[in-house]
């Protein structure tokens, strides 16, 4: 592998085999100059050119941003993938690694970073919030700098969104910012506060999550009697209306439609949590 072109101290452009590939490590580029030979042995990462539809938008990437930010980012992806044992979308060398950049800029000019769905986030993607926790360690003891919760709640969306089938940021977003929305919507029909750390808080997310899921791919439930689904609606009146509520709001908002059985279910969280509130 020669070298075509010097990116920064950890990444040059090589023409291998008829390919122009993207070849990363530790120092690879250190006292190197264009044509020079690859040490293979430093070789950590290669993106092919031919195989990768946003190759230019990184080698921009690999050029521009501050190379300690770059270092780091990929070491997060790294330790990633390892520790879920999966390979992300190529697409996070450049997501995360302009994102975190950007973060750590605006941090070190004080400015302040709020994620207004990161307590959704740490419930809904667990072990990516885990990675980020280890992220905000390590990017503690390579830069010096104290990133907040709420970046590592961004971090753990960047990661989620780069497994494979997971769909976009955007999506990601939409799902979570929806149910935090209806929680929402729950509090003020019932006029309650349910507290964020508890374990019934955390199970009305991840049942609305994977209720979403249902609906959005036409699943649905039938494990439950009708005599018996008529029972928790007349038993639990109050949260009944404000499951049905719920159900209204994501089909106007966001055209997703809960079957009748689904509502029964979302009633009987709702009630686990109502009961508490009212006997507390």
């Amino acid at each position: 592998m020669k070298i075509k072109k010097i990116l920064n101290n950890n990444a040059v452009v090589v023409q291998d085999q008829g390919e122009e590939k993207i070849v990363m490590g530790l120092g690879i580029a250190f006292q190197k100059k264009k044509n020079d030979l690859v040490d293979i042995s430093k070789i950590e990462k290669v993106f092919v050119m031919n195989e990768w539809q946003e190759y230019g938008k990184f080698e921009e990437i690999l050029i521009t941003l501050p190379e300690e930010h770059i270092q780091v980012a990929e070491e997060i992806i790294s330790h990633t993938e390892k520790e879920l044992g999966i390979t992300l979308h190529d697409h996070i060398h450049i997501a995360l690694t302009d994102h975190l950049s950007f973060a750590l800029e605006r941090l070190m000019k004080g400015m302040v970073i709020k994620n207004t769905l990161l307590n959704e986030i740490k419930i809904l993607y667990a072990k990516e919030f885990q990675i980020g926790c280890w992220a905000k360690a390590l990017i503690k003891e390579k830069l010096g700098i104290e990133i907040p919760e709420d970046e590592v709640g961004y971090i753990a969306l960047h990661i989620h969104t780069a497994r494979i089938n997971a769909g976009d940021m955007a999506k990601t977003m939409d799902m979570t910012t929806m149910i935090r929305d209806m929680i929402d919507l729950i509090e003020s029909s019932l006029k309650i506060k349910i507290e964020e750390k508890t374990v019934s808080y955390e199970r009305l997310v991840t049942h609305l999550r994977f209720a979403v899921q249902r609906a959005e791919f036409g699943e649905s439930f039938h494990d439950i009697e009708p005599e018996m689904s008529q029972i928790i609606k007349e038993q639990y009146e109050e949260s009944y209306l404000c499951a049905q509520k719920v159900g209204e709001f994501a089909q106007e908002e966001y055209d997703f439609e809960f079957p009748e059985m689904e509502l029964v279910y979302i009633t009987m969280q709702i009630q686990r949590i109502y009961s508490r509130v009212l006997s507390g």
